[in-house]
């Protein structure tokens, strides 16, 4: 009989969670500040703690985050920002928005994370700031990016919309370098039921600019000193995400064991995958294995009740909106992990039997498009 798996699971999180999310609500509502409640300061104090950065801003979306931390640096017009061209729109789209120009740097072949050691021959007088991204889960080599950037004055912003709960050499992600952002959209490893986002800093000046960009630039009421965004998280959200901190310790935990029994059993198997480095552990945001022939992969899946994605199919460089803004073909593993990349099904409530059986499932199917008669 052929299963459904979902492909991120977020029913059983919220049955688990269900009396105290309920609770969690019902004082929004019956206190009813539903913007700039008290949950929104309890759940910065709380992930400041988490994470341990001095300042924490929560914001309407991941990208929002960037957008405003961006904002803080003052960049605009004639600054350029490194990045990488392998991610989701958001990481690009809020540097064009703003008028200063992306310059993308191809990604490494094994994490897909950006490069670190050809980011130094990217910049240029113009360079103002680096915003690595922490892909599927697993920060990129912060220790070298943020060495580069003091050699040369710039601003770091890990973009950690898919690595909260992550770490790298022993600190949490949204703290290995001058800012942070991510996201609770809710399929990210902690999710509210809505958007949301974050910023992190040890900046006191970064934190004030970020606080007052996110209500319009308003240092207090009716007094704008800069300008700004309508840019807050919903007292609302902040209580979903407080409540689904109780047991997000768990959860990161679960995140691992299972990421590791997917590289035990793929690695014995041949399948070539995402791989984690040894200074840093992965929150599996996506569960992702390089494939040939992706397309017959992933419809031989699909008719086993087993549902993959592709992040990302097309790399930012690539895009009709941003292709005019970089040289054709001049970060070509992008270009080749893109036309590779699959993900499986991945949450912490994933069960050993139904993990087994999406990796029995892709073994077979690999195999078969691997033999003779079918080459």
């Amino acid at each position: 009989m052929t299963r459904q798996i979902p492909f991120i699971d977020l029913k059983t999180p919220y049955i688990a969670l269900k009396s105290s999310v309920q609770a969690r609500m019902d004082a929004v509502l019956d206190h009813g500040q539903y913007i700039m409640g008290p949950e929104v300061r309890e759940l910065e104090e709380r992930l400041q703690a988490y994470t341990g950065s001095a300042h924490c801003i929560t914001v309407a979306s991941g990208t929002e985050a960037l957008l405003i931390s961006l904002m803080a640096l003052d960049i605009g017009p004639g600054d350029e920002v490194i990045t990488t061209p392998f991610t989701f729109i958001a990481t690009v789209e809020v540097i064009v928005l703003l008028g200063a120009t992306p310059v993308f740097v191809d990604v490494e072949t094994d994490t897909c994370n950006i490069d670190a050691g050809l980011i130094e021959a990217a910049i240029t007088p113009r360079t103002r700031a680096i915003m690595p991204v922490s892909l599927y889960g697993q920060v990129p080599d912060m220790l070298e990016i943020n060495q580069i950037a003091r050699k040369h004055g710039l601003q770091v912003i890990e973009d950690a919309a898919q690595s909260f709960g992550a770490s790298y050499r022993g600190a949490k992600s949204c703290n290995v370098s001058g800012i942070a952002c991510t996201s609770f959209f809710p399929s990210k490893p902690l999710g509210c039921y809505g958007d949301g986002g974050a910023i992190f800093t040890d900046d006191d000046a970064i934190a004030t600019a970020c606080r007052e960009i996110r209500v319009h630039g308003q240092s207090k009421r009716y007094v704008h000193t800069r300008v700004g965004v309508g840019g807050r998280m919903d007292t609302l959200q902040c209580a979903i995400v407080l409540a689904k901190l109780e047991q997000f310790d768990w959860e990161v935990a679960q995140r691992l064991l299972i990421g590791e029994r997917y590289n035990s059993r793929l690695d014995a198997a041949g399948i070539p995958r995402v791989i984690q480095k040894r200074d840093r552990d992965s929150v599996f945001a996506q569960y992702t294995v390089f494939v040939d022939q992706r397309d017959m992969v992933q419809s031989e899946l699909k008719g086993r009740g087993i549902p993959t994605a592709v992040h990302y199919p097309v790399p930012l460089n690539e895009q009709p909106a941003y292709q005019h803004l970089c040289e054709p073909g001049s970060t070509p593993v992008s270009a080749s992990v893109a036309k590779r990349v699959m993900s499986l099904p991945m949450s912490p409530y994933l069960v050993p039997d139904d993990q087994n059986y999406i990796i029995d499932a892709l073994c077979d199917v690999v195999v078969a498009l691997e033999s003779p008669q079918l080459a």
